[in-house]
């Protein structure tokens, strides 16, 4: 039986965080940042340049992901970039999902790590780790 408590509280961060911006200086999203390394870093570099150890394989420049906002007219926009990691929105390059990180924000193949935060509902695991690293790249804005 799902946690209503904690679904209802996930939802409510998933709603802030797509409408509301960071609150000045938050620096520190560990769990963000582990996300990012661990599925976007061999591509867009560990900075989020674009700079990425595979990067020198493909043929279109990969994105610098610190001018997501600037790109955007100064705007992050949080939801289109949650849709593009979990899938539901296709880019170029990337395929659906995204080929580099396949099953990793999909709700059936989330870590032992993960699950034992999440009180055991998979779908709330997958979609904070995709919050988390959304709010990362949203605090390495330029």
């Amino acid at each position: 039986m799902p946690n209503t408590r904690f679904s209802t509280a996930l939802a409510g961060i998933l709603l802030a965080a797509t409408f509301a911006p960071l609150p000045a200086g938050a620096e520190d999203f560990d769990a963000g940042r582990e996300e990012y390394l661990a599925a976007c870093a061999a591509c867009h570099g560990e900075t989020a340049d674009g700079n990425g150890p595979m990067a020198e394989m493909f043929k279109a420049p990969v994105p610098d992901l610190t001018g997501i906002a600037a790109r955007d007219d100064g705007v992050f926009p949080t939801r289109r970039i949650m849709e593009i990691i979990d899938g539901r929105a296709e880019v170029r390059g990337h395929g659906n999902p995204m080929p580099v990180f396949g099953n990793r924000f999909v709700n059936e193949r989330v870590s032992e790590k993960w699950y034992s935060y999440s009180l055991g509902n998979s779908e709330q695991i997958a979609r904070g780790r995709v919050l988390e690293l959304v709010l990362y790249l949203q605090s390495i804005q330029q």
